[in-house]
């Protein structure tokens, strides 16, 4: 048996032990002493080996050195690349200010109650994703095992946008920044700009072109690229060597990678906020399309945006929390971190659209200087009369009011002809509302943007240090949500897990590095995580609420932090939240169904993005990662369903007998202590309620000096046994 587990004791002369089955088979019907019999535990004794083993299990999982490290440590998992280059975007599509409010609410409604929840079961149960879920239902124990494949997923292509931010970064010790100008091309007569580039940019050019590579479909590999390879290899390589220690290692590693960001964005801010155009950008941002907010597309994005950030069914919140003491207050956890994530993606907004809004205004003066030309060249030939351009206006330094007036005038004057003179309005609203995101915000807009900065190596290579720091904060917390439940569960190395682990998603990511490899990126982005995650969450949440049951999880809180939650987070999980999750899953099977299976290639002859459909091998690729990322629920409840594994074996499937003193009371078959009569491992027993029966006393017995988060219960003992089956697959 596991060292901390009681000992069941009855009056023999020799200790005696049987496996269940045999024990039960051999029962006398008759034996009714038997079926009365009374446990024997010496309480004085079993206070000593609890307070001995409990501090030894205390000594054998690491801890975080402090609070902030911990929570720089969920600051750093939550606040991702996301953050920077997906909320500006959905904010900007959808209404502006305006959608701040839904997303605020659903923060309130399935954010916080869900994040809570899952750094509840990690700090109670002070396990991984695998060891919480075998623990609170083992029939639904496939949900950490589902966790830990989409994790891996996610982590493969995750680390790759990691290796394309060192690629900038290295790229931006140079003035001017390599993306500054288009190439050019000599032949033996003359010198031209590379054609590719002149019909697109600078910056998209050298990201297609330069960067990736890219080829023109996903069917065609193309080969490695050896830059991105290399590239790749250095991010998996600093990942190895900050988890190879656990928290160890990697929490330390959070100061830097968790504030760094917040430096260069409030930098970032500061600088933009000095530049022409970036006021017009926020304002731009933040003006609220109120309509926007009755339209059932938006709500959908903004659950899915607050399900994301937060990192929820991922499993590294409940590994990063299992870390944590047992009477640690959680609760304002949830809160503070659910709050600065939200505060941060605000941040980020607005250093994009400040940057933004002065790149839309240098774009704004070429495009009213090229069409000022045109017009002085249309009077010169008598297209247009002078007599209709107002006399205070010089159309060789025109501003933009003046402009757009003349522009106003020119368009009522020659109606008909008008088209013909194509002439632009240059309004920098047509500019703002070019809507960008992921890595067309980070690699082609942004940089493009910083081209024109004061000192734009520098700014360059603080963006792109941010971006790594960022990426880096996350896959902490995705490698830990693999590493901390394998090894809760099958007890290997930690070392040696985190090499094998990172080196098999290095070879495995190579595929990623071909010329197709951004395709195969926004493949597994699109289809590995989205619906995976949000069963996952569902079925905790359900088995929370409706498996375990919300009365004693609520009564565990009660127990564990020393105040009961509030009555909100209740109705919350049992009703609220489970609603609205399946709501957003129907919505995205739906939109899925809806939306056709593709990406967007970059073909080169025409230097513009043209939406392609999957292959049919792609297909099927699509599918399987979405049913090999899930697969593990339904086959790990067939197992135990069916009993397809023999339990016999494990370690709480025998029971002990020695000789001992009897307890004056007796034995309650229907209750806690018959599940180890029947041979259940102790995640099949029905949970202790511990606000009524956790400390059970011996009358005339010395009182168990029990502390106020209930560490001499049951249920945390059982969390306790470092040798415990979490899993016999």
């Amino acid at each position: 048996m596991p060292k901390n587990s009681k000992v069941v004791k009855r009056e023999l002369d020799d200790e005696v032990i049987e496996s269940v089955k045999d024990l039960l088979s051999n029962e006398d019907s008759a034996d009714d002493a038997f079926k009365k019999s009374e446990l024997i535990v010496d309480v004085q004794e079993e206070k000593d080996i609890d307070a001995e083993d409990e501090s030894e299990v205390e000594d054998e999982r690491p801890a975080w050195n402090s609070k902030l490290q911990y929570i720089l440590a969920q600051v750093g998992f939550s606040v991702g690349l996301g953050n920077v280059w997906r909320f500006p975007y959905l904010c900007q599509k959808n209404g502006g200010g305006a959608y701040l409010l839904p997303y605020l609410i659903l923060l309130l409604v399935i954010g916080i109650p869900l994040f809570f929840l899952e750094l509840s079961v990690g700090q109670r149960i002070r396990r991984g994703s695998i060891g919480v879920w075998n623990y609170i239902s083992p029939k639904l124990g496939g949900i950490g095992f589902a966790s830990c494949v989409v994790c891996f997923f996610v982590a493969l292509y995750y680390n790759v946008i990691i290796g394309w931010s060192l690629f900038y970064f290295s790229q931006s010790f140079q003035q001017p920044l390599p993306w500054d100008q288009c190439p050019l091309v000599k032949n033996a007569s003359h010198t031209f700009v590379e054609p590719e580039c002149e019909k697109s940019s600078a910056t998209t050019y050298y990201w297609y072109r330069e960067a990736l590579n890219i080829s023109s479909s996903i069917s065609e590999s193309g080969g490695l690229n050896w830059k991105m390879t290399v590239c790749l290899l250095a991010a998996w390589v600093v990942v190895c060597l900050a988890m190879i220690k656990g928290i160890q290692s990697s929490g330390k590693i959070m100061y830097f990678s968790s504030l760094f960001p917040y430096v260069v964005l409030i930098c970032f801010l500061i600088r933009a906020l000095l530049l022409n155009g970036s006021i017009d950008g926020i304002r731009h941002m933040f003006t609220p399309k109120l309509e926007m907010m009755l339209e059932p597309k938006v709500w959908r994005e903004a659950a899915t945006q607050v399900f994301f950030a937060l990192g929820l069914g991922f499993g590294g919140v409940i590994a990063f929390s299992s870390y944590n003491k047992r009477d640690n207050n959680c609760h304002f956890d949830a809160v503070l971190v659910s709050f600065i994530n939200f505060f941060t993606s605000v941040l980020a907004t607005l250093v994009v659209f400040a940057v933004l809004g002065f790149k839309a205004n240098v774009i704004n003066e070429k495009c009213i200087a090229e069409n000022s030309k045109m017009i002085v060249k249309f009077l010169k030939m008598g297209n247009i009369s002078k007599d209709i351009i107002p006399h205070h206006i010089n159309l060789s330094s025109v501003t933009a009011e003046d402009y757009h007036l003349v522009y106003d005038i020119i368009q009522k004057v020659k109606e008909e002809e008008f088209p013909a003179l194509h002439l632009n309005s240059c309004q920098i609203e047509d500019e703002l509302n070019k809507a960008v995101q992921g890595t067309g915000l980070a690699f082609i807009a942004f940089t493009e943007a910083m081209t024109h900065f004061p000192a734009s190596p520098f700014w360059s290579v603080m963006f792109f240090l941010m971006l790594v720091n960022l990426g880096l904060g996350s896959m902490f917390g995705t490698i830990e949500g693999i590493i901390t439940p394998v090894v809760d569960t099958f007890k290997m190395r930690k070392e040696i897990l985190t090499v094998i682990c990172c080196l098999l998603a290095f070879c495995i990511g190579l595929i990623f590095v071909q010329r197709s490899g951004n395709y195969f990126v926004t493949m597994f982005d699109d289809y590995s995580a989205t619906l995976p995650l949000l069963i996952v969450v569902i079925l905790e949440n359900i088995a929370v609420s409706f498996v375990y049951g919300i009365d004693k999880f609520v009564e565990d809180l009660k127990d564990m932090l020393g105040f009961a939650p509030n009555r909100y987070y209740y109705y919350m999980w049992k009703y609220i939240s489970p609603l609205m999750l399946l709501s957003l899953l129907i919505a995205s099977v739906v939109n899925m169904g809806l939306s056709p299976p593709g990406y967007n290639a970059w073909i080169e002859d025409k230097a513009s993005e043209e939406f392609l459909s999957y292959p049919t091998w792609g297909l099927v690729v699509c599918i399987l990662l979405m049913v090999l990322a899930i697969l593990p629920v339904p086959a790990v409840f067939v197992i135990r369903h069916c009993n397809l594994i023999d339990n016999s074996s494990g370690n709480l499937a025998s029971v002990t007998y020695k000789r001992g003193r009897v307890l004056k009371e007796p034995v309650n078959l229907e209750g806690d202590d018959a599940s180890l009569i029947h041979g259940k491992i102790s995640s099949e027993m029905s949970s202790p309620n511990f606000g009524k029966n956790i400390y059970r006393k011996q009358s005339g017995s010395p009182t168990l000096d029990t502390a106020p988060n209930g560490r001499y219960g049951i249920g945390y003992l059982m969390a306790d046994m470092p040798d415990m089956p979490e899993s016999d697959l």
